[in-house]
């Protein structure tokens, strides 16, 4: 194919100037690359580009397409596939340009439109959510990219590509692309559903007169529940990267099956659904920990 396993520098059109768009902006550019524009519709990323990305243009995404050597499509997944026909459909990428589209949950096939017309396709997902701020591109210099390629030296473009941003590559199969996004999205976005559901719970049990100086507890995050939650939450989740399962404690872990039934009740009287929430998750906790029988039965029997 003649590509250079790890690109010189490249200019890059992005599409579009969201957060992650953004983000992989400045980093390619910290890499030596050259973002000459990017597609901006919002008034958030039109300031995303502006502000992350001044010497970048923004252009039409025909005209990013074009101009491209390295084509960076940062778009929802549910946008991903109708792009890349209507790009295709355009026959505004150039052969031999290296797409690459940010999408966790879909490979390269998704990318069939436009490598069939020359394009070189990457899928580069890094494995961080991204918020708008300032610490995204901080938090890229420790992040894993899944990348998945269709040959040998897709994925040794994509590599380079990672450790230029600061990431560490690693390899996802195409047919295991939507494993990995479940698993990561599993991880990520449940555990702000688990803490938020436990701040709400807090916030009933410490209602009404604290201690003396102790602040009022209000709707706004970032109070006292937050504060007693953060470090529990912390190192728990510490000793789950660190020690698997055998870091299960608590009173399910215990098979203390009065105290679990008195949770589920307490709960209960806060949000029933909350509590839906914990049988599920404690159902799963005892069945890790291999606990008490009689425990297992009791959530089962919640769960129905």
């Amino acid at each position: 194919m003649g590509v250079d396993p790890a690109p010189a520098r490249l200019t890059v059109g992005i599409v579009s100037a969201g957060r992650v768009g953004s983000a992989l902006g400045v980093a390619l550019e910290r890499a030596g690359h050259v973002v000459f524009g990017v597609a901006a519709i919002s008034d958030a990323s039109v300031h995303r580009a502006q502000s992350r990305l001044p010497e970048s243009q923004i252009l039409p995404i025909e005209q990013i397409a074009q101009r491209s050597e390295l084509l960076l499509l940062a778009v929802p997944d549910a946008e991903l596939a109708g792009l890349v026909r209507g790009l295709a459909s355009a026959q505004v990428v150039r052969p031999g340009t290296i797409v690459v589209h940010t999408s966790g949950a879909n490979g390269v096939g998704v990318l069939a439109p436009l490598t069939e017309q020359g394009a070189l396709g990457l899928a580069i997902h890094p494995a961080m959510t991204f918020t708008g701020h300032d610490e995204d591109i901080d938090r890229l210099g420790n992040a894993c990219f899944g990348v998945t390629a269709a040959d040998e030296v897709g994925y040794a473009i994509a590599q380079a590509l990672v450790i230029e941003m600061g990431g560490e590559p690693v390899r996802v199969s195409e047919e295991h692309r939507t494993l990995y996004h479940a698993a990561l999205a599993h991880g990520s976005n449940h555990l702000v559903t688990l803490i938020v559901d436990a701040v709400t719970a807090l916030r009933a049990s410490l209602a009404g007169p604290g201690l003396l100086g102790q602040p009022v507890v209000d709707d706004q995050p970032g109070g006292l529940p937050e504060r007693l939650l953060a470090p529990l939450v912390s190192a728990a989740l510490d000793n789950a990267l660190r020690r698997g399962k055998s870091a299960l404690t608590g009173p399910v872990a215990r098979g203390d099956v009065d105290a679990v039934a008195a949770h589920l009740s307490a709960l209960d009287s806060v949000d029933e659904r909350l509590a839906a929430a914990y049988r599920a998750l404690s159902l799963r906790t005892a069945e890790l920990a291999q606990t008490n029988p009689a425990l297992l039965d009791l959530l089962a029997e919640e769960g129905h």
